[in-house]
């Protein structure tokens, strides 16, 4: 199965008979893959739907198709994963961790500065096409929200995970797996090459997360983001 995603087919009904691919899969959709009329495709929308359809109007700017099905929260997860990461110094690296951690299952992911971050800004539009194509490419119905960068300190007044959690290198931290509650909405925070700063941990505690551990290995940022990912989602 291949997916295209189509985000305003939430806001039609099946009876409507006009729905179009955006340019892009458009062109994918009837250029590359020669798609023609009454052949079928699938599409989703980001917030779990995923339609059958069959295309009306094989055009490569602006593919006309009609809903067959619906099928509404394909593939739900019972927990809640948000990853609040410091970007790395290479830009490469972040997209690599978005990508892998939708793939791998997340629902929400922010950018957060730290003291030591060597990274000060970050556009989250390309951030966005590597999730909606990762998306795609995973066969997923869910596109994780991607939040713009802001500072450490205001990023924690406005968690509301219930379960709250940092990731950092000491040696009485517990193992993430074993902080672990099931089914629970998750909150983890990774943190920059050069890790938290001491005061950024202690003001993390005072807002209620636990001190967590990944292992014994030193992990890059955007290693420690993709492992965490797996591990709760094993769990």
């Amino acid at each position: 199965m291949l997916l295209f995603y189509q985000p305003e087919i939430r806001n039609t009904t099946r009876e409507k008979s006009h729905h179009f691919l955006n340019e892009e899969d458009s062109r994918h959709c009837v250029k590359v893959l020669r798609k023609n009329a009454k052949d079928i495709i699938h599409i989703v929308d980001g917030i779990g739907g995923l339609y059958e359809c069959e295309i009306t109007k094989p055009h490569d700017k602006k593919c006309e198709f009609s809903i067959i099905s619906e099928q509404k929260d394909f593939q739900k997860r019972e927990a809640y994963l948000h990853i609040a990461i410091a970007p790395t110094k290479n830009a490469d690296r972040i997209e690599w961790f978005i990508e892998k951690c939708v793939e791998i299952g997340i629902d929400e992911i922010s950018l957060i500065l730290t003291k030591h971050s060597e990274r000060k800004f970050q556009k989250t539009e390309r951030l966005e096409k590597i999730a909606i194509s990762a998306m795609k490419q995973s066969l997923k119905a869910y596109l994780p929200k991607i939040n713009e960068l802001v500072d450490f300190e205001v990023f924690l007044k406005t968690v509301n995970q219930n379960q709250k959690l940092i990731a950092h290198l000491t040696d009485n931290a517990q193992p993430l797996l074993k902080s672990l509650k099931p089914n629970a909405s998750y909150c983890l925070l990774i943190g920059p090459e050069g890790d938290f700063a001491k005061n950024e941990v202690i003001e993390a505690q005072k807002t209620g997360f636990q001190v967590v551990t990944l292992g014994n290995s030193r992990l890059r940022t955007e290693t420690a983001g993709v492992v965490a990912c797996t591990i709760i989602n094993l769990l």
